[in-house]
């Protein structure tokens, strides 16, 4: 969408300077002071620790309690995490959620979605906040109604300005005086610890819809990319997200980054969280799968080969099939756990039955398992 200057909504002069000012304080005062002064390591480390929490604060605390109510959190970790939304300075959560869920309703509309990547890093990134783009639903928090009942919401919502200035300068002046490194402090925790929080966060919207695969969801520019999950507290697996945004995690693979999943997970754990919503493992499975056989049949049909009506007849047939026994091995699985569950509740002694159900539910297992390499050996030939 190309706007003329007649058309373009004005300008946010206070969003521009305070992006800008902050920006050219970051770039410019650290490094000098770095070279003429120096950093305490003390101060280096406060810095790492503020700016993880502004980042936690938003993933684990805007976007996944809040926005997407994946997980149900303790009052006092709520609390928590408005005070370091405010210290992040990325509006307030009840404005900020509203935003975003309206992103995911109409995610690439360049008319309906407040960042849409469809108009460019450079829009999606950060020029959205600078003009009124949205002015006409500023106050408008219909889609938000379940977070208006939230005490520490609403108390955020309307003491935001308050907060923003007791964190921003409260924060970094009181660890300049307890290090002893006041400028440095300012520098740092104040400038530097704010620009890397605002631009890490802002990739999710730019990076994360153009960088990346898509092994769940094709339907929108949502991309995966372990970079951008490394640099976004493990946001970056963002075509999985979109796929399924409930879920309390973005990553599922045990080796892949994603230390927001880590901080909920753990605070289950210990009675801070609970509720923890997650996909349906044969539901995942089926989107991985639906989007394999669209892809390969896709290459199929560009492809210069002999007996290419056979070799689409082949796939469509493993894939009805693998769906098949994807069916059949789940609705055992959930037999067998549901039996399980009332034998240990005492409520079912354990039986003849229940070895049977036991012994089909280990070999429906195994023919899964084989059906699964089958499948992802037949899909390879035309990746």
């Amino acid at each position: 969408m190309t706007e003329s200057k007649e058309t373009k909504p004005r300008l946010i002069w206070l969003n521009i300077a305070v992006f800008s000012i902050t920006f050219l304080i970051a770039a410019i005062g650290v490094p000098l002071y770095a070279y003429f002064v120096g950093f305490q390591l003390s101060t280096i480390i406060l810095a790492i620790l503020a700016t993880g929490f502004c980042g936690l604060s938003i993933t684990a605390g805007y976007h996944r309690l809040w926005s997407h109510r994946a997980y149900e959190a303790n009052p006092v970790v709520r609390f928590i995490f408005a005070i370091g939304g405010a210290f992040a300075l990325q509006n307030s959560i009840l404005h900020w959620a509203s935003d975003h869920r309206i992103h995911h309703l109409y995610v690439d509309d360049n008319e309906k979605d407040p960042y849409s990547a469809k108009r460019g890093f450079w829009y999606s990134h950060i020029g959205w906040m600078l003009r009124e783009y949205q002015s006409q639903r500023y106050h408008d928090y219909q889609n938000v109604r379940d977070l208006q009942r939230d005490p520490i919401v609403m108390w955020q919502h309307k003491h935001y300005l308050l907060l923003v200035l007791l964190t921003n300068l409260g924060i970094p002046f009181l660890l300049g005086f307890l290090t002893g490194d006041f400028w440095g402090a300012v520098l740092l925790i104040g400038f530097l610890r704010l620009v890397v929080s605002h631009h890490v966060t802002f990739f999710i919207n730019s990076l994360a819809h153009m960088w990346g695969k898509q092994p769940y969801n094709d339907k929108n520019t949502a991309k995966d990319n372990a970079i951008v999950a490394l640099l976004t507290y493990g946001e970056g697996y963002h075509n999985f997200h979109h796929a399924f945004q409930y879920d309390y995690r973005n990553a599922i693979k045990w080796w892949q980054f994603d230390p927001t999943k880590w901080l909920i997970k753990t605070m289950s754990w210990v009675g801070l969280a609970s509720n923890l919503k997650k996909v349906r493992e044969e539901k995942l499975a089926k989107s991985i799968a639906m989007l394999q056989f669209k892809t390969a049949k896709k290459r199929l049909i560009q492809l210069n080969m002999r007996n290419k009506e056979e070799a689409l007849l082949k796939i469509q047939q493993e894939y009805e099939n693998f769906l098949l026994k994807m069916n059949e091995y789940y609705q055992l699985k959930k037999e067998w756990l549901e039996l399980n569950l009332e034998i240990k509740k005492g409520q079912l002694a354990e039986n003849m039955e229940n070895n049977k159900l036991t012994q089909r539910y280990k070999e429906l297992k195994q023919s899964w398992m084989k059906q699964q390499k089958e499948w992802q050996s037949l899909i390879h030939q035309y990746a």
